[in-house]
């Protein structure tokens, strides 16, 4: 795969408490990043960011001596040097999410985090939204609708339902599979079960509903679709949004 940057590996910097990271091993062996350093003491993080210039900042909230935001703060001076940061934390709630992207954040990510993942949202940001296979991003457009039908970004069937989309987009046919190819597909993505992944999907259309911003979606596809009584099945919202992602190019 080419790599992005002027055919030059970016530099990546890991800000994390975890003794022992997973993500973070998978990045020290990796062919498409130079992992360039890692830290749990929030000065530091500073510091090296600072002497290193990484492209990216993966970043845990809860850090020694500086957290996470207080750390984004500070490496937002550096401005056009800012390396992207990525948050993927333990913690999950709204405010937290809020925070990171209205403070310069690319992504916040709840633990446990894919590697495969991880890098693919890198990619991404990286590529000004484009994957790293060259597929046009779709996050943007999908987060947009979710957040106007009302899914909250923080719960995991949010992530569930936006891998589902994307994953139907590319593949329409495997909406007629949903238990048998697409459940799995994503339980392996996120190293979970697909029984969790069709739950998680169930209780982010109940959140949506129980918001009672169902008018929304019927604004979005210009027809009245469904009623404060009448919730999609998972499938029917996936291949809805799916449709529309494709007929919007």
């Amino acid at each position: 795969m080419e790599n992005i940057i002027e055919n030059n590996m970016p530099k990546i910097y890991f800000a994390d408490n975890t003794e022992e990271n997973s993500v973070m091993e998978y990045f020290k062996k990796s062919e498409n990043f130079n992992f360039v350093g890692a830290s749990s003491d929030g000065l530091k993080v500073v510091k090296d960011v600072e002497a290193l210039k990484p492209d990216v900042l993966v970043m845990e909230v809860m850090l020694s001596n500086l957290d996470g935001f207080a750390v984004l703060d500070k490496v937002k001076e550096l401005k056009d040097m800012m390396p992207k940061v990525f948050f993927i934390s333990n913690l999950s709630h709204s405010g937290f999410v809020t925070k990171a992207i209205q403070s310069g954040a690319s992504y916040f990510m709840v633990k446990p985090v894919s590697p495969e993942n991880l890098e693919n949202r890198i990619f991404e940001v990286l590529n000004n939204g484009k994957s790293k296979d060259g597929n046009k991003q779709l996050d943007e457009k999908i987060s947009n609708i979710f957040i106007s039908i009302g899914i909250p970004a923080h719960i995991k069937g949010y992530q569930f339902l936006r891998e589902a989309v994307k994953l139907a987009v590319e593949e329409p046919e495997i909406i007629g599979s949903i238990t048998k190819k697409l459940y799995p597909t994503i339980a392996e993505r996120f190293e979970t079960s697909s029984s969790k992944v069709e739950r998680g999907m169930r209780h982010a259309i109940e959140v949506a509903w129980n918001r009672g911003k169902i008018e929304n979606i019927n604004n979005i596809f210009g027809l009245k679709i469904y009623n404060r009584n009448e919730k999609p099945t998972n499938g029917e919202l996936i291949a809805l949004i799916a449709d529309k992602m494709i007929m919007d190019g």
